[in-house]
């Protein structure tokens, strides 16, 4: 009888399972549609691109799923040509809707750029080392961070887990690494948001 009921929960998975969007399969529990996956998994196909919904209404096109680990990594904003403001300045960058079973990830290196001198008096590291500089240096082109107060810090488990925050009074654009390691080059650098999902019961 228990292995029958592991049997049945096998294929009761895979047949509530979603589609492919584009080249990406979208394990279970991701839910692309009311008629697969688990319902608070909500992702999006949209025009064969998968996508990741912010509680405040921003898409982020997501790059790689997982679902061993229960992560997905989704693609940081474009910084907007010509200036340097995150293309979700208006959202006030990443946020997360603590209600649902998602969480950003420990594995996040984040970059701040634009940012204001109260931030020097935080523990980030905004000096001439920090990991934003080879950012300015190696992909300055077409966008206006450069010599601006930036900073960096590893996203951990004390920090909040549903927020990359951005806003006048502090930074006005960000990107992200995952897993980057001390002392790597720009070259082995992996641009993206590593997200964390809870798995089922």
């Amino acid at each position: 009888m228990f292995l029958f009921l592991i049997l049945v929960t096998h294929v009761s998975e895979a047949y509530n399972t979603c589609p492919k969007c584009g080249s990406i399969d979208v394990p279970y529990p991701l839910s692309t549609d009311d008629n697969c996956g688990g319902p608070r998994y909500k992702v999006y196909c949209n025009n064969g691109i998968l996508e990741f919904l912010s509680a405040r209404g921003f898409y982020y096109k997501i790059l790689s799923i997982n679902p061993r680990a229960y992560k997905l990594i989704i693609s940081p904003p474009p910084i907007q040509k010509g200036t340097c403001y995150s293309s979700d300045f208006s959202s006030e960058g990443l946020k997360l809707d603590e209600n649902l079973p998602f969480n950003i990830s420990t594995h996040n290196t984040v970059m701040l750029f634009n940012c204001t001198d109260r931030l020097l008096y935080s523990p980030l590291n905004c000096s001439s080392t920090s990991f934003c500089r080879q950012f300015e240096d190696n992909v300055e082109e077409g966008i206006g961070c450069k010599n601006t107060l930036c900073c960096h810090y590893l996203k951990d488990s004390a920090m909040t887990s549903h927020m990359i925050r951005i806003r006048a009074i502090g930074c006005t654009a960000y990107t992200s690494m995952v897993n980057m390691k001390p002392g790597s080059s720009f070259d082995s650098w992996t641009y993206g948001i590593g997200l964390q999902w809870v798995p089922l019961n």
